[in-house]
């Protein structure tokens, strides 16, 4: 009996130094396994990037195709509804050339030269002729199209200039520029025009030129842009749009003071990819895509200028900029709704509402609405791009803090 409890023994000591002597051995076994746990983990890191990247790619590739077919599916649906016409007869644009009762010689030969054309559409008050004027003569003089957003209805007050009876004159009381452009600037009517000009009135263009203007954004791929400002003699609201001497253009600033920094990483509004809303010009395919973003109860615009790069047919921060070589003044004079105090409200005929005793000032009331309409636009903005599942924000990753930014 002895014999087999000894082999037994022997068996258990020899086990548990066996065991012993793998449980020394681990640290060492970690220790030269981690570099290859490390290296591990980097390729299944790279691996995850890469596949990410690609699903971004192709979920953006997706997006293009959803658009275009979007696109089509509204093509079709028009199609659809003049169907009982021969397809050739369906003219599905216009334009805004006048044209003339009887065809002659000249009319025929000015027919011929309706190409390369652009619009500057501009809202003209008879306390602004002179300046109306001065801009009209320059962009005329560039083979442009005028029309004349009259707001305070004295229409024939400008029928002694002589370019008067060149223009369109579209009148309704009150109204702003944003409010005309949603209503007849649509882009089946100014599809013809390569840019856009969306002009206030209280421009000195005494050192702008139509031409050079267009040169400089074709060369350089701009689809949104704004001549800069004269910092000596403009009302100024945002550095963006000062003029920088030593350039021909600018998409960008640099700023290390205030609330917000702007440096080289910016990639959102009020740095880059942004233009301020007195005097945007906008290519074709832009003006299609911001005439929609106009909402149609808004009618100042206030929030749509940091909204416009959304319009920019790519990247923001290269498709938007300033052009410093032609740039204008910015009066900054207040001519909507007047300067000066009015005489007590009266209410509508047929109207529940008392008179009321206190004057009105109409700029204070103005700006009342516009803050209002600002705070409007960001709520839509903010609900449409929760409810649209199938929309992607192609900045959402770059956005600057400048949601609150407001227009001075």
């Amino acid at each position: 009996m002895k014999g087999p409890i000894k082999v037994l023994r022997s068996w258990r000591v020899l086990s548990r130094g066996k065991s012993f002597s793998q449980n020394e051995a681990v640290p060492g076994v970690k220790f030269k396994t981690l570099p290859i746990i490390l290296a591990l983990f980097t390729i299944m890191m790279i691996f995850f990037l890469y596949k990410t990247t690609k699903f971004q790619h192709l979920h953006t590739k997706m997006e293009e195709r959803l658009y275009l077919f979007s696109a089509l599916k509204e093509s079709l649906q028009t199609s659809a509804e003049v169907d009982s016409l021969p397809r050739g007869i369906v003219e599905a644009s216009s334009d805004l050339e006048q044209r003339p009762l009887w065809s002659s010689r000249s009319s025929r030969l000015k027919e011929d030269e309706q190409t390369n054309r652009s619009l500057l559409a501009i809202p003209a008050g008879i306390r602004q002729k002179r300046s109306v004027d001065a801009i009209v003569q320059k962009f005329l003089s560039e083979n442009f199209t005028v029309i004349l957003f009259h707001y305070d209805g004295k229409v024939d007050a400008w029928n002694n200039l002589r370019w008067s009876d060149k223009a369109i004159h579209i009148v309704a009381h009150n109204q702003t520029k944003w409010w005309f452009a949603k209503r007849f600037l649509h882009p089946d009517v100014v599809s013809t025009y390569d840019y856009i000009f969306l002009w206030d009135e209280d421009l000195g263009v005494e050192h702008f030129h139509p031409g050079r203007y267009l040169d400089i954004m074709k060369s350089e791929g701009l689809e949104i842009t704004q001549p800069a400002l004269d910092p000596t003699r403009s009302e100024i609201h945002h550095r963006i749009t000062v003029r920088n001497k030593m350039k021909k253009f600018h998409r960008r600033i640099y700023e290390s003071r205030g609330h917000f920094k702007c440096n080289e990483t910016s990639n959102g509004p009020p740095c880059t990819g942004w233009v301020e809303g007195m005097a945007p010009v906008f290519s074709r395919s832009a003006w299609r895509c911001v005439w929609h973003l106009i909402q149609n109860d808004l009618v100042h615009g206030w929030g749509m200028d940091m909204k416009l790069g959304y319009c920019a047919q790519g990247d923001r921060t290269k498709k938007v900029g300033i052009i410093d070589s032609e740039y204008v003044v910015h009066k900054g004079i207040q001519s909507l709704g007047g300067s000066s105090l009015t005489k007590a409200s009266t209410p509508p005929p047929n109207s529940n509402m008392r008179r009321s005793n206190q004057p009105v000032d109409p700029r204070s009331e103005i700006r009342r609405q516009s803050t209002s309409e600002l705070e409007i636009f960001q709520r839509r903005w903010e609900q449409a791009t929760k409810e649209d599942k199938n929309w992607v924000d192609p900045f959402e990753d770059r956005t600057e803090s400048s949601e609150g930014l407001r227009r001075s």
